[in-house]
C-alpha cells in the first residue's frame, strides 16, 4: 500500500485527468493507481492526502468518521468576535447549516507566492484566519466565510487530522511514515457498536 501527502498548489485539479487541458495531479504525482481522499478546490491549495488503499480511502471521504482538516484563510476585512462565534456555532449555506467549526484570528503566515497573485482592495484590509472542520460540503468553508460577511481571498489546507503541511513546498509530496499509517488507520477502524453489560444477580 502506498500513501502520501501534496502540496498541491493553486489551479491544480484534485484528480488526474482533465478533458480542458488544466493542470491535475497527474502533473506532480507519478505513483500509478493511487487516488485523493476527498477533494480539495481548483482554487485552493495546500494538503491532499494519496492512496491505493481503498478502504481507507473509503472510510476517510466518509462524512461519519469526521477527520478534521485544519484551512488558514485570507479573508477581506478583520472578523469580529461576533463574526468568529457565528462560524463556531454553525452558519446557514444554500438552506444547510454547517457543524460548529473551530475559528480564531492568527498572525499572518509566511506562506509561498501564489503562481497569480491575490487581488486586494486598496481600500480594505485583509487578514488571516484558521478554520477547523470535520465537514465536506462543496467550497464549505469560502460559503461559511462569506455568510459571515468576509470573503475569502486565499485558501491553504494545512492539516489533515494530525497530518501537517510541513515544510512541503506547492507541487511536492512526501511518502507517510508507518507511524502516520498507524494512525490513520486506527482512526478510520469501524467502531464496535456499544454492548451494554449487565451484571447478574
Amino acid at each position: 500500500m502506498q500513501y502520501l501527502l501534496l502540496n498541491k498548489p493553486f489551479e491544480v485539479l484534485t484528480q488526474f485527468t482533465d478533458e480542458n487541458g488544466r493542470q491535475t495531479l497527474k502533473d506532480f504525482v507519478a505513483v500509478p493507481n493511487i487516488y485523493p481522499v476527498g477533494r480539495l478546490d481548483y482554487d485552493s491549495e495546500g494538503l491532499v492526502l494519496l492512496t491505493d488503499d481503498k478502504q481507507l480511502q473509503h472510510r476517510l471521504s466518509d462524512p461519519k468518521f469526521k477527520i478534521e482538516k485544519t484551512y488558514w484563510v485570507q479573508v477581506e476585512g478583520v472578523p469580529t468576535e461576533e463574526a468568529l462565534e457565528q462560524l463556531r456555532k454553525g452558519v446557514t449555506i444554500q438552506g444547510k447549516k454547517t457543524s460548529p467549526a473551530k475559528a480564531k484570528l492568527i498572525e499572518d503566515p509566511k506562506f509561498w507566492e501564489r503562481s497569480k497573485p491575490v487581488r486586494f482592495r486598496a481600500s480594505i484590509p485583509t487578514s488571516w484566519m484558521e478554520i477547523k472542520i470535520s465537514q465536506g460540503m462543496n467550497r464549505q468553508v469560502r460559503k461559511m466565510t462569506a455568510a459571515v460577511g468576509y470573503p475569502t481571498l486565499r485558501l491553504v489546507r494545512v492539516a489533515i487530522g494530525k497530518l501537517t503541511l510541513g515544510n512541503l513546498k506547492p507541487g511536492e509530496s512526501r511518502v507517510l511514515t508507518p507511524e502516520e499509517v498507524r494512525q490513520l488507520q486506527l482512526f478510520a477502524k469501524p467502531k464496535a457498536p456499544y454492548q451494554p453489560h449487565f451484571r447478574k444477580r
